[in-house]
C-alpha cells in the first residue's frame, strides 16, 4: 500500500474535497485523484461516495481512515528516528505560541536557538491555547508554548499529551486613569461587578480563572467585548472602557500606558504558562535542542 496514497486519502478525506487536497499537497487534482483510484482498486471498493458538491466515506473508507493515519504516522516517526541518529540540529522545527508568549517571553530564546542551530528551520504559528492543545493533538506543530489548562479548570484535557511549566504568569488588576474605580479607597470584587471588564473569551484560561472568583461570590461579571489579544485589551483599558486583569510582564510602564494597577480583596491570581508536546510523537532533534534551551 502506498504511503503517498495514503496521505492522499487522509488529506480528501479531512478536507472533504479533491481540490482542496491537491493543493495542501501541493499537487494537481488528477494526481490526488490517481492516488485515490488505486487504492480503491487495490481494496476492490470505493473509498468515498461522490455527491452532487460534496464527498463522505463510504464504510471501507472509514475503517481505512484511522489505520491509515496509524501508518503515515508510523513511517514519519521511523524517519525521524533515523534522521535523529546522526545527532545533528536541523530540519523545520513546527512551533505554535501564544501571542503574550511569542512577544513577552520568546524572543531570547528565539535568538540563542536560530544563532546555535543555523542548519535548523523555526516555522512559528501565533494561535491561542485551546488552538494549541488541538494543534499538538493533531500534530500540526510539534512543541507549543501556551498557557496550561489545569485540573480545577473543570477542563477535559486532550489524551496523550504532556505540559510541562515553564513561568508562572502573576496577573494584575488594571484600570484607567480617570476610571471611577481609582477613587475608591479600598476596592471590593462587588465593586468590579458594577462595572464592565475587558477579558479574553470564556474559553480561555484567564476569563475562566476570573468567573471562578465570581462564581463563588454569586457576583456578576460583565464583558461586552471580548477579546484574545492582550495588548488591545491593554489599549482598551488605558481609554477608559472597563477594567482588565493582565500579565504583571506587559506592564512594565503603567504610567506611560495611562494605567494603575490596584488589588482586589487581596485575591492574587497567577496562570502557568510552559510547554506542550505529544507523548508517543517521536520528536526531531531540533524539538529536542528547543526544549533543552528554554529549560535552562
Amino acid at each position: 500500500m502506498d504511503i503517498h496514497a495514503l496521505k492522499a486519502f487522509i488529506a480528501v478525506a479531512e478536507f472533504k474535497s479533491f481540490s482542496i487536497a491537491a493543493e495542501h499537497m501541493h499537487l494537481t487534482q488528477p494526481a490526488i485523484s490517481k492516488r485515490i483510484k488505486g487504492l480503491e482498486e487495490q481494496l476492490n471498493s470505493p473509498l468515498f461516495d461522490r455527491h452532487n458538491r460534496s464527498l463522505s466515506l463510504t464504510n471501507t473508507g472509514l475503517s481505512l481512515l484511522p489505520k491509515a493515519k496509524e501508518i503515515v504516522q508510523l513511517v514519519s516517526d521511523t524517519q525521524l528516528s533515523m534522521r535523529n541518529m546522526n545527532h545533528q540540529v536541523e530540519g523545520k522545527l513546527k512551533l505554535g505560541t501564544s501571542h503574550h508568549i511569542g512577544l513577552h517571553r520568546l524572543p531570547p530564546y528565539l535568538k540563542s536557538f536560530v544563532n546555535r542551530f543555523p542548519l535548523a528551520e523555526l516555522n512559528l504559528s501565533f494561535m491561542g491555547s485551546e488552538s494549541a492543545y488541538q494543534a499538538i493533538a493533531q500534530r500540526q506543530v510539534e512543541l507549543a508554548l501556551t498557557t496550561l489548562e489545569t485540573s480545577h479548570n473543570n477542563t477535559t484535557l486532550p489524551e496523550g499529551i504532556i505540559s510541562e511549566v515553564l513561568w508562572q504568569d502573576k496577573m494584575v488588576f488594571v484600570c484607567a486613569k480617570q476610571h471611577p474605580l481609582n477613587a475608591l479607597a479600598k476596592i471590593e470584587l462587588e465593586d468590579l461587578s458594577g462595572y464592565p471588564a475587558i477579558l479574553p473569551e470564556e474559553n480561555t484560561f484567564t476569563f475562566k480563572l476570573l468567573d471562578t472568583q465570581f462564581k463563588q461570590r454569586n457576583l456578576a461579571l460583565s464583558t461586552p467585548m471580548p477579546t484574545n489579544y492582550l495588548e488591545t485589551i491593554k489599549m482598551l483599558v488605558s481609554v477608559g472602557l472597563g477594567w482588565s486583569l493582565l500579565p504583571e510582564s506587559m506592564l512594565d510602564n503603567l504610567e506611560e500606558a495611562g494605567l494603575m494597577s490596584f488589588e482586589v480583596d487581596h485575591i492574587q491570581l497567577s496562570r502557568p504558562l510552559g510547554l506542550l508536546y505529544l507523548q508517543d510523537r517521536t520528536l526531531s532533534n531540533a524539538a529536542k535542542a528547543f526544549i533543552n534551551l528554554i529549560k535552562t
